[in-house]
């Protein structure tokens, strides 16, 4: 028996773990324009605490090996090669593929790679639309070469060379040494013997969230967000049950609605609902932003009702499509989307509105089917959806589908048209998406802040059309964003300024204009639009009545595994990554066991449907 083949397990285990530390390496090589102002002490460190992460899924990877070692004691060696070189493939492709993805995914999203990429492969064409075809190509063969030379490596140096084994006992003994080797491997996989077992927070060291980022293990990341899809009922656990359901009844909107102001003039108006991708109250002056920008949006908020405390409740467009419309808080770590199933289960305010007599419309310049709109639209029961093929093929002139003026034209076309009264339109623009290929001249220099300028142009010429007709009068319009913009480019992902959005009803069936500084978040949109309309909203669990002030108000929001409340007294962040505490100013954890018992409802919830 030659000790080479005791080894194999160890040398596989370290090869693996140096691949993954190359990996980090690169990393911040690729992003130096982040990493250039960092020490060569914190360099190292995250190195040295992203070790976990890398011991971890080394272990994962090397069980199998180990238990190739063992079978090679009893079995044909030539098959035993056969097995490894396959497995070692695999890995190799998974690797790269896993590193390659999460390297050009990292600027857009600014989190280290999980499941939701996956989410949205239904349509390939919208899953790549934020990057450039180049990035695409160059990703691919990146991909290709890196598994061909990890391959290569894996397979020359650790696949066992060796010939079988004659002795029985030594056979008995190899066996029993490797699979202790095995068992040994239980140890970095779970983290060590603590209560605490692996998780993504174990190699956070930093106040400086992107040097946490690199030090995550991309593949220990996404495989990590993959098992936590299901469980529902186990995640985000702060309080005992019935504390959690007594401080959520407090949350709760007040039934009490003799003082809630009444903004609307008629009971039924017509309803277009304009859904902005990646507006942010930094685009408007009005909101203490930036002038120039949304110049349209500002000029309107001064005849309309404008919300200037008001909050996206995540930084995906599926997760806000079902916080505006169903009320129902977006998550940290899924999309309700993946599930038609809970979705079925659900109120929305197009349904409800719906059974009240409106007809209902939804516009979108792109693929319904990206991310399972088309499931969720049907559920809120639109009766007409019109999208990119909807448009002629040359119309499409842009990666994400039909640019918003074209989209625009189409809805104000049809308003003028002879048709069912009263109705919902609600019209989801995509022109300020990256990559913001906008037909519009550049007005500003910023790409993202000229596609804003221009989907802004865009909605301002629909009202000046609108207000020609005579349907305006019976008519309101609400502006929404989906969620904001990582902007300025170098905002925490979790800053709560990354979550402000502008809120903005205007039109003829308006009583008068007024600003509304009361705390809210999109999920408060179903119960405080449906209450105007006369329309019962009890079962909206979540959405509160921001018009009423017997009604708590805050403003709820998710980021990738946290959650914030943000209210006049307190803001509340929450990373439940790093497990501490990102924000809490004001009347200090004001909002700490509201928050915990909101998010813990929201989970249970969850579960239950």
């Amino acid at each position: 028996m030659k000790n080479s083949r005791l080894i194999l397990l160890i040398k596989t285990f370290l090869f693996l773990i140096l691949v993954f530390v190359l990996q980090k390496v690169l990393f911040m090589i690729y992003y130096h324009d982040i990493y250039s102002d960092f020490s060569f002490t914190e360099y190292l460190q995250v190195l040295m605490n992203g070790l976990k992460h890398d011991a971890s899924i080394a272990g994962y990877l090397s069980v199998v090996p180990g238990l190739l070692i063992i079978a090679s004691y009893w079995f044909q060696n030539k098959a035993i090669k056969i097995i490894s070189a396959s497995y070692f493939s695999i890995i190799a492709f998974i690797i790269a593929f896993i590193f390659v993805l999460d390297l050009i995914l990292y600027r857009y999203w600014g989190f280290k790679l999980d499941s939701t990429p996956f989410f949205y492969l239904d349509s390939p064409a919208n899953a790549l639309a934020s990057t450039s075809w180049l990035q695409n190509i160059t990703g691919i063969l990146a991909v290709v070469l890196i598994t061909i030379a990890l391959a290569f490596l894996l397979i020359k140096y650790l696949i066992i060379k060796e010939g079988g084994v004659d002795k029985l006992l030594m056979r008995f003994i190899g066996s029993f040494i490797v699979l202790f080797e095995v068992a040994l491997l239980f140890l970095p996989i779970r983290g060590g013997l603590n209560e605490s077992t692996m998780n993504i927070g174990k190699v956070y060291f930093s106040n400086d969230m992107v040097l946490n980022h690199a030090a995550v293990n991309p593949v220990f990341s996404l495989f990590e967000s993959m098992t936590l899809q299901q469980n529902f009922e186990d995640q985000y656990r702060f309080l005992p049950e019935n504390e959690a359901e007594d401080i959520f009844s407090g949350l709760r909107d007040n039934n009490k609605t003799d003082s809630v102001t009444d903004i609307l003039s008629i009971d039924k108006p017509n309803v277009v609902f304009i859904i902005l991708e990646s507006f942010m109250s930094l685009n408007m002056q009005e909101l203490g932003g930036m002038p120039g920008v949304a110049v349209n949006m500002d000029s309107l908020s001064k005849e309309g009702v404008l919300f200037t405390n008001f909050f996206a409740n995540s930084f995906r467009t599926d997760r806000a499509l079902t916080s505006i419309m169903s009320g129902y808080p977006a998550q940290p770590n899924t999309s309700l989307m993946r599930y038609p199933r809970k979705l079925q289960k659900m109120p929305s305010f197009p349904m409800a509105m719906k059974q009240e007599g409106y007809s209902l419309q939804y516009y979108y310049g792109g693929d319904a089917d990206f991310a399972s709109m088309r499931a969720y639209f049907k559920i809120c029961g639109f009766d007409h959806i019109v999208e990119d093929v909807s448009f002629r093929p040359e119309q499409s002139t842009s990666k994400w589908g039909v640019p918003d003026h074209l989209v625009f034209n189409r809805l104000i076309e049809d308003i003028t048209n002879k048709q069912q009264t009263p109705f919902l339109k609600v019209i989801q623009t995509l022109s300020s998406h990256v990559p913001y290929d906008v037909p519009f001249r550049k007005k500003l220099e910023d790409p993202y802040l000229n596609s804003v300028a221009y989907t802004d142009s865009c909605l301002g010429d629909f009202i000046r059309k609108f207000k020609q007709t005579t349907l305006w009068k019976n008519s309101i319009v609400i502006m929404v964003a989906d969620h904001a913009m990582t902007y300025p480019y170098e905002i925490d992902y979790r800053d709560v300024n990354r979550y402000r959005i502008p809120l903005l009803i205007v039109g003829g069936a308006l009583k008068s204009s007024m600003r509304v500084d009361t705390y809210a978040s999109q999920i408060d949109i179903a119960a405080t639009i449906l209450h105007q309309l006369k329309i019962d909203h009890s079962s909206f669990t979540f959405s509160k009545n921001i018009l009423n002030p017997s009604s708590p108000h805050f403003g709820y929001y998710t980021f990738k595994n946290g959650f914030g409340m943000v209210s006049p007294d307190n803001y509340y962040v929450y990373d439940y990554d790093a497990q501490n505490i990102f924000l809490n100013t004001g009347k200090i954890n004001e909002n700490k066991l509201k928050a915990e018992a909101f998010i813990q409802t929201l989970y249970d919830d969850m579960a239950g449907k």
